[in-house]
């Protein structure tokens, strides 16, 4: 027989509640859970959203075809010249045509999050020339210029390669997740 105790047995009983006996032995697989962000991570992803919420529209003399460039101070000199050459892999791309002000704001970070989520290293937006924007100038273009600035997660962002859309989009270098 078994050296279990009676009490001992009482006790596991009372403890496991009722059970019931599996007709298999194969496991339930459910697909993996993203995982969550870290708290602090998501107080910053939101006050990064309100502080670009609040923003002024980017009134600047920026033309349709001039070029954007921007790399944070402590970046070699190196990976900006790579990144204007377009010698970096894209491994995701955001088209923003049509959309206003705030559609493209919203798609931007969200865009941003998730590329970082899934290991992109460097993405490419595409937001146009402006060129039917008429006297005002480009509308998107200054402002995912203003945008991208503000964001800790960008490394640096230049205009792409005309093969990739010259002046009309952007590559952009993110900080590893």
């Amino acid at each position: 027989m078994s050296d279990i105790d009676e009490d001992d047995r009482h006790l596991f009983r009372e403890t496991v509640g009722n059970v019931k006996r599996l007709s298999h032995d194969r496991r339930e697989h459910t697909p993996p859970q993203r995982p969550a962000l870290p708290r602090q991570r998501e107080m910053e992803t939101r006050e990064v959203m309100l502080s670009l919420k609040h923003d002024p529209q980017a009134h600047t003399d920026e033309q349709p075809g001039d070029p954007v460039f921007y790399a944070r101070s402590f970046l070699p000199r190196s990976v900006g010249r790579r990144l204007r050459r377009g010698h970096y892999r894209i491994d995701a791309e955001l088209d923003l045509h049509g959309m206003n002000i705030g559609e493209a704001r919203r798609s931007l970070l969200q865009f941003i999050h998730e590329a970082r989520q899934h290991g992109a290293g460097c993405v490419r937006i595409i937001h146009g020339k402006g060129w039917r924007s008429g006297n005002a100038g480009p509308v998107l273009k200054p402002n995912v210029n203003y945008w991208l600035r503000q964001i800790d997660e960008i490394l640096a962002f230049s205009s792409a390669t005309p093969a990739d859309g010259g002046t009309g989009a952007v590559y952009v270098l993110l900080k590893a997740f």
